[in-house]
This record gives C-alpha cells, structure tokens and sequence, in this order.
C-alpha cells in the first residue's frame, strides 16, 4: 500500500495529520481546560511549520530538486519538535525535587524580556512543563508529540529518497 503512495500525496497527508494534531490540542485547551506550557506551545509552532510547508509542497507538486527543499524544511521543523517534546518528555521524567521553579507565563516574558532571555527561558523548562495533566494509553501528551514527530520525519525523509529513486531508475 506505501508503494501506491506518491510523495504528493505523502505531503498532502502530513498537512492533513498537522490540522487535526492542532485542532486536537485546541480541543484539550478550549474544552478540557488545559492551558498549554512555553514548550506545548513550541511544539505546537513546530507542527504549523511542518502542515505549511507540507501543505504548500502539495499544492505546488514540486520537481525533484524543490522537494528534496520542502522535505527538508519539513524535516526541520520535525527535527526541532522533536527536540522540544524530549526536552518536555525529560522534565516530566525528574525527581520532584529536580523540577526547575516555576516562571512567569509566555506573554509576560515576551513583553518584558530580550527574546534570546525568553527563548533560553522557555528552552530550559518550568515546573509547568514538568506537570502531567493529560495521558492516553499511559503516554503524556509531549511522549505522543515527540512518537508524531518522529513518524512525520521519517516517513518524509522515507518517501523523499524513495521518489529520488524512482526518478532515478526512470532515466
């Protein structure tokens, strides 16, 4: 079945699966209440970047040289949610007496602080990005974050070499 699947319509399909992780974590925080973390919130930029390029490569259908480009802006924007939510998934993970302090919220940071200050603040963590508030099958939500970026990276990377093959062998 993943051989009938063009890079295309891979592209087209990685939008689709950012649109509704992002309406998902709208749902979680405008019906279930849980406001989002500096990081969840970093994770979530992640995923817009990745549906952008992903969708506009869909539309565009790009020839071979410009989709070894949005893949690898996709692969990116994965790279760097991935390292996000594992940064998340670790402060979840410490002894409560390792936990950083909590800080002040995104908004107040921004207004008031340098944005390098608020990005190695937000980088670093909270004790509001240590807490669980929501679990499925026993796995946090930046653990599920970190499993989709992984599978949005690796299946692009995995499509974009199999389409250069294919251009490849039809020379």
């Amino acid at each position: 079945m993943l051989n009938r699947i063009s890079l295309r319509t891979w592209y087209l399909l990685v939008a689709i699966c950012c649109l509704v992780l992002l309406c998902f974590a709208l749902f979680v925080q405008y019906r279930l209440f849980l406001d989002p973390c500096p990081l969840c919130i970093l994770q979530r930029l992640a995923f817009i970047w990745i549906g952008a390029w992903a969708l506009l490569a869909a539309i565009v259908n790009p020839g071979r040289g410009f989709s070894r480009l949005f893949s690898g802006l996709i692969l990116l924007g994965a790279a760097g949610g991935a390292w996000v939510a594992s940064r998340h998934v670790w402060l979840q993970h410490l002894p409560p007496d390792q936990v950083p302090e909590c800080g002040p919220g995104l908004n107040y940071m921004l207004d008031t602080l340098p944005f390098t200050d608020v990005l190695r603040e937000v980088l670093f963590g909270s004790g509001s990005c240590a807490e669980v508030k929501w679990t499925l099958l026993g796995l946090s939500m930046p653990n599920w974050t970190l499993i989709w970026f992984i599978v949005l990276g690796s299946g692009t990377l995995w499509f974009t070499v199999r389409a250069g093959r294919r251009a490849k062998a039809e020379r």
